[in-house]
C-alpha cells in the first residue's frame, strides 16, 4: 500500500479526496495524522483526538463494489476488519455499535466515517475515515470512551496495527467483489452490540421505547423488534441507542 504520513491536517478524508482528485491514486492509498484540526465523525461530529496518540487514517478503496445498492456492504468489510485487527492484540468483548462504532467493554474505541463518490463511467470510489484510539490515556468529560491501552494497561505500536488493519480490509474487499458478503454479513450481525437483548431507544422527538435489535438490513437499516412484536427499521438519523 503506498502510505503518506501527515503531522497535522484539517481532516484525513478531506486531504485523501483532494488528492484523489487532483492525481491518479493506486487501490488502499492510505493517509495517517498525527493530529486533525477538523476530524469528522458521523452526522458532522468532530472527532477529538490527543495529538500522536491514537491512529487518525483514511483509505482509498475503488472498483470493489459492484454496484450502489451494495454500499452499506463496504460499512460492513470495514467494521469486522477493525474487529479482527484488535482481536489480534488480544483487545477484548468487542462488538460493532450500529452503524459504524467500535465498542470494547460497551466503551468507544473507534468510529468510521466512510464517504462514497460515483463516476460517470459508475466506478464507485469510497475514502474511509477511521479513529482508532491507540495510546491516549486520558478522557475527561468523555465516559463512555477508552483505548486499547487503558483496557490492555500497555502500549501498542500504532503502525504495526494499522498495517494488520488495513491487510484485513484487503481481504474483505475481495470478498465483497468475489459476491461473497454474505459471510461479512453474518459475523457483522453475529458480532452486533446488544443483539437480541431488551434495551432503550430514542426518537428524534424526544420519545423513548424499548425494543430488541434484531440486525442490520441489506440498506444499513437498523431492525427492532418492539413490544407489539412488529419489527420496524430505522436510518442513522432516526434512533439512538441509548445504553
Amino acid at each position: 500500500m503506498k502510505l503518506i504520513k501527515l503531522d497535522a491536517i484539517d481532516s484525513t478524508n478531506d486531504f485523501l479526496k483532494r488528492l484523489s482528485g487532483e492525481q491518479s491514486l493506486e487501490n488502499f492509498t492510505v493517509v495517517t495524522a498525527e493530529n486533525q484540526s477538523h476530524g469528522k465523525g458521523q452526522m458532522g461530529s468532530k472527532w477529538d483526538s490527543e495529538t500522536g496518540k491514537n491512529l487518525m487514517f483514511s483509505v482509498l478503496v475503488k472498483n470493489k463494489l459492484n454496484n450502489i445498492n451494495e454500499i452499506f456492504d463496504l460499512n460492513v468489510a470495514v467494521a469486522l476488519s477493525i474487529l479482527t485487527a484488535l482481536e489480534k492484540n488480544n483487545i477484548p468483548n468487542i462488538t460493532i455499535k450500529w452503524p459504524n462504532d467500535i465498542l470494547s467493554d460497551n466503551k468507544k474505541i473507534a468510529g468510521i466515517l466512510i464517504e462514497n463518490t460515483i463516476k460517470n463511467n459508475g466506478e464507485i470510489l469510497s475514502i474511509i475515515g477511521v479513529g482508532l484510539n491507540v495510546n491516549q490515556l486520558n478522557f475527561d468529560n468523555l465516559p463512555k470512551a477508552s483505548s486499547l491501552a487503558v483496557i490492555s494497561k500497555k502500549e501498542f505500536d500504532k503502525d504495526s496495527i494499522l498495517n494488520q488493519l488495513i491487510e484485513c480490509l484487503k481481504l474483505n474487499c475481495d470478498l465483497l467483489q468475489n459476491k461473497s458478503a454474505a459471510q461479512l454479513w453474518n459475523s457483522y450481525n453475529h458480532n452486533l452490540f446488544k443483539i437480541g437483548i431488551p434495551m432503550a431507544f430514542s426518537l428524534p422527538d424526544g420519545n423513548q421505547f424499548m425494543g430488541i435489535i434484531q440486525g442490520v438490513n441489506s440498506s444499513g437499516k437498523l431492525e427492532v423488534k418492539l413490544e407489539n412484536d412488529t419489527i420496524e427499521t430505522f436510518g442513522i438519523k432516526e434512533i439512538q441507542l441509548l445504553y
